[in-house]
Parts: C-alpha cells; sequence; structure tokens
C-alpha cells in the first residue's frame, strides 16, 4: 500500500512550530549579552565617579583568590581550594562591585529634584511610601515613608523653606495620627541634614514601634485626608493658558 501523502496543514503547522522553537533559542542566546551590556554600562557608570574600581576589583578578587590558594597548598588540597578560591573570588568581587557601584550611583544623584523618592521607593517591604506629600512653587518637596518606625518626612530643597513645610505636614497629620512618633529628616550635605547614601541607613536606625496592621491603619488615615493631586484648586481637563500656580507653598486640604 502507498503511503498517505502528508496534509498541507500539518506541514504548516510543523514549520510554525519550528519557526517558535527558533526564536526561543535566539531570545535564550541574547540574554547573555544583554546582562552583559548591563554589567558594562553599570560598571562605565561607576567609573565616571569612582577611577579606581578596576584596581579595586582586581585586588578583591585575585587577593581572595591567593589566600584560600595559599590556604589550600598548606592543608595539602591545592585544587579543591583553589576551585573554591575562584567561586568565593567571584562572589567577593561581585558584593564590592555592588556596593561601589550604589556608593556611585547615589554620588551623580546627589543634589537632584527626586533623588530621595528614587531612595525611598526602592526600600524593603514594609515600608509604604507616598511622593511629594507637599510641594511649593520652588520645588521643595516633602515625601512621606510609613513604616514599624512610625513616619518619616524626608525633604528636597532649600532646607529654610523646608522647616516650614515639614511643620505644617507635621501640624496637618496630628489631626489624624497624633500617636504615632513623627521623624523629621532634610536630605543634604549640611549641618544637620542626611546624606542621600546615608538615608536608608538613617531610616533604619529608628526604633520600632508600629506592627504591621497598624502601619497599614495608620497610612489608610492618612490617606483619607486626600493626595496632592486632589486637593490642588486645579480645574478638571487640560490647565487654560496663562494660569499660574499660587504664591507660596501649596497647601493640602483635609476632607
Amino acid at each position: 500500500m502507498r503511503g498517505r501523502a502528508p496534509r498541507p496543514g500539518a506541514r504548516a503547522g510543523d514549520l510554525r512550530r519550528l519557526d517558535r522553537m527558533a526564536r526561543k533559542e535566539k531570545e535564550q542566546v541574547s540574554e547573555n549579552p544583554g546582562r552583559l551590556k548591563q554589567i558594562g554600562l553599570t560598571y562605565q557608570m561607576t567609573k565616571r565617579a569612582d577611577r579606581w574600581i578596576g584596581l579595586v576589583l582586581a585586588i578583591v578578587g585575585l587577593g581572595t583568590f591567593g589566600v584560600i590558594l595559599g590556604l589550600g597548598f598548606l592543608i595539602g588540597h591545592p585544587i579543591y581550594l583553589g576551585i573554591l578560591g575562584v567561586l568565593v573570588a567571584l562572589l567577593t568581587t561581585a558584593i564590592v562591585f555592588g556596593r561601589r557601584a550604589e556608593r556611585a550611583a547615589f554620588s551623580q544623584m546627589e543634589g537632584k529634584p527626586g533623588a530621595a523618592a528614587a531612595v525611598l521607593e526602592n526600600m524593603r517591604r514594609g515600608v509604604v511610601f507616598t511622593p511629594a506629600v507637599k510641594v511649593n512653587r520652588n520645588q521643595d518637596v516633602v515625601h512621606r515613608a510609613v513604616g514599624k518606625y512610625g513616619i518619616v518626612l524626608v525633604g528636597e530643597g532649600n532646607p529654610n523653606r523646608l522647616k516650614g513645610m515639614i511643620a505644617d505636614e507635621k501640624r496637618r497629620m496630628n489631626r489624624v495620627v497624633s500617636d504615632v512618633p513623627v521623624h523629621d529628616i532634610i536630605v543634604g550635605t549640611g549641618e544637620g541634614q542626611v546624606e542621600l547614601k546615608k538615608l536608608r541607613t538613617k531610616i533604619l536606625k529608628y526604633p520600632k514601634v508600629l506592627s504591621g496592621p497598624r502601619v497599614t491603619e495608620v497610612n489608610d488615615r492618612l490617606r483619607a485626608m486626600g493626595d496632592l493631586m486632589n486637593n490642588l484648586p486645579l480645574p478638571k481637563g487640560p490647565m487654560p493658558k496663562g494660569m499660574r500656580l499660587p504664591k507660596g507653598n501649596v497647601q493640602r486640604r483635609g476632607r
């Protein structure tokens, strides 16, 4: 008996499956170059702020490997500890590179609008972050973070103007959360201010006074007062031509 000829639909289905497999393999192959490119861009960014990064990483990697390999010769197992030394050296170098890259990123963000917001937004779980709870026409901004340590108000901008804005926000919050501790921080390099790279550490050092459910309750109370955009005296739709923001701090009205 003669074999049946393959149906056109079956052949088309096989071609589609082969095409999908080829695309999948291509994506898998292209993943590594993408990651390597990202590491390269991070290294270039870090080197602009830390010109010794290459030398430091070489010293850390080779030094770690040399110490472990030397220990291997002492105990008579240089091959095993040599392999272990390579792995530990790579891990140590990656940790050092990550920390110095983060430090370099902070140094380049220092003084730029929104830098503190970027730090607060990337804090660990259990922290509820609300950006720009208070803003004035000079672009001084106060952000709010609620966590187990209470409420933290973080200001970016002119310290003299921020002190008044933070005081106003504290009085406003006192109407609904008077029993919760409130900390205030002004980001900067001046006296009494906190550097951007130390902001997260500063916040996490505050004593924990609230439980998880209590954090949610406090944040819900604050949100009930309304957010900045809902309380601005602006009409709905596009902003009319020639319209200007009111002078002074943009105040938020409680609901």
